[in-house]
């Protein structure tokens, strides 16, 4: 048995009832960034839309966004909804963030010695080569370097800040277990995506200041920002 680690999707729903102007902005959505929802797998995030959890009125939902191609696996943030409707639907639920340690009162029962809340060690990951169309780089617990370029259909994936030191023109997700501190720095943007702890932007919204320049990428107040270096 061995893990893999997945990115997908995770579209929130902010109102128990999908009206149409949310089916219109969605396809606009849709229209303008293609390639980013194209086969990917999607997640649906329930917080914000508690009424979406009663009984089965998730079906009407799933069913405009299944039409639309969308390939929604899963369910976070979905507390007290029925096992068995989730079945009927192909979901499952998601959770996320690291566990938490054991108590001290139930390590003593199991006989474990109690657990440390102590994340995983730092391992960063250094590529020297370039990064082929179709080829996917993922530094799970670090950051990630690439030294030469990123072909177009690449993806660079990394907890911590992404660096390349050639021309990216592939897919950069640095901070992908929410870190919204992390980075990317390139010497040459032109990609096709680039995301820092889930926001992102695609080729056709990216600053157009700092296309093909050495950029440095990074988020504040929830919004990209992209800085051209030299």
């Amino acid at each position: 048995m061995r893990g893999r680690f997945l990115t997908a999707l995770v579209l929130r729903i902010d109102r128990d009832s999908p009206d149409d102007a949310f089916y219109a902005q969605l396809d606009e959505q849709l229209r303008t960034t293609p390639q980013f929802f194209a086969g990917a797998p999607m997640v649906l995030d329930l917080a914000n839309a508690p009424g979406l959890r009663e009984g089965d009125r998730i079906g009407d939902l799933l069913a405009h966004l299944r039409n639309r191609e969308l390939r929604v696996f899963g369910v976070q943030n979905a507390h007290g909804m029925d096992d068995a409707m989730l079945d009927r639907h192909g979901l499952i639920p998601v959770t996320t963030g690291r566990d938490a340690p054991l108590p001290r009162n139930a390590a003593a029962a199991s006989g474990a010695a109690p657990a440390a809340d102590v994340p995983p060690p730092v391992q960063n990951k250094v590529i020297h080569a370039p990064v082929r169309s179709g080829q996917r780089v993922v530094a799970e617990h670090g950051d990630l370097t690439i030294i030469g370029s990123v072909a177009s259909g690449a993806e660079l994936v990394a907890s911590g800040n992404i660096h390349v030191y050639g021309t990216l023109r592939g897919r950069a997700m640095a901070g992908c277990h929410g870190d919204e501190g992390a980075h990317i720095f390139c010497q040459n943007l032109s990609a096709e995506l680039v995301a820092i702890a889930g926001l992102y932007q695609t080729s056709e919204t990216l600053d157009a200041a700092a296309l093909q320049r050495c950029t440095h990428i990074y988020l504040k107040d929830e919004k990209l920002c992209m800085e051209v270096i030299a």
